[in-house]
């Protein structure tokens, strides 16, 4: 059985993989190109809005005077992390949510 292709001729579980494998250009260009796979848009979504936040965490944690520092490393190895695992299931075909992102990309995705 050959994998579903999504609009952009990849197999959608590989197009969803570029979206976390490059997080950001590679969500934006999935959601500008992809017009039929709902896993690869609803990853492409879910990718933006988790490493957006971790981004946001970065920002602020430079402004916080002594703190900054060990709250920016932690985000760094929490991002490594989310990375791995959000390009390991989608590499095969889970739906995986992550706990706030998920359901916000899941009712952003009805909208498109």
């Amino acid at each position: 059985m050959s994998p579903f292709r999504s609009s952009t001729g990849l197999p959608d579980f590989a197009a969803a993989a570029l979206c976390y494998a490059i997080p950001f250009a590679g969500s934006v260009v999935f959601l500008a190109l992809e017009k039929r796979s709902r896993f690869v848009l609803f990853h492409a979504l879910q990718s933006l809005l988790a490493f957006g936040a971790l981004m946001a965490g970065h920002i602020v944690a430079g402004f916080i005077p002594i703190l900054g520092p060990p709250i920016a490393a932690l985000l760094s190895l929490l991002g490594l992390g989310l990375w791995l695992f959000m390009i390991f299931h989608s590499l095969r075909g889970h739906w995986y949510q992550l706990p706030w992102a998920g359901p916000l990309a899941d009712r952003l995705m009805r909208g498109l």
